[in-house]
């Protein structure tokens, strides 16, 4: 089996480096499916998870906040502010920063930046997405 090297990491460690058969993530235009020998590749990653399937067969669910997706053909790279592994989310944490992000966006008469608010719900949503996931494949 043909695999490649991958390394997701953010802006404070590395957070998987290893060989990979498969990787999938989502950019700014969709979802891409990277494999060994793809043609290089930059683009912008939305805020959602980053799946790798490692050689033996296990999948590894990570959380980035967007970032960037750089692919050679034999090493990806991901490079993102935040990035988590799924298995680290806190689903109360995440459903308590939508619900302010949601209530924020809906109080008209307060002083906030709208911008701001809908990333921070965006990357709730995110997180919570990639916890659904990996609930579904029963970790």
């Amino acid at each position: 089996m043909s695999t490649m090297k991958v390394e997701v990491v953010s802006a404070e460690n590395e957070i998987f480096s290893g060989d990979a058969a498969m990787l999938i993530a989502t950019a700014i235009n969709g979802e891409l499916g990277i494999y060994p020998n793809h043609t290089p590749l930059l683009t912008n990653l939305k805020p959602g998870d980053v799946r790798v399937q490692t050689s033996d067969g296990e999948e590894q669910v990570i959380y980035v906040s967007g970032g960037i997706l750089e692919v050679t053909p034999k090493k990806v790279t991901v490079l993102s502010d935040t990035a988590v592994r799924a298995d680290d989310l806190d689903e109360a944490a995440a459903l308590e920063a939508q619900r302010k992000a949601e209530q924020a966006l809906k109080d008209s008469k307060a002083d906030i930046d709208y911008a701001r608010a809908k990333a921070e719900l965006a990357q709730a949503a995110a997180q919570l997405q990639a916890l659904k996931k990996m609930v579904k494949r029963g970790r």
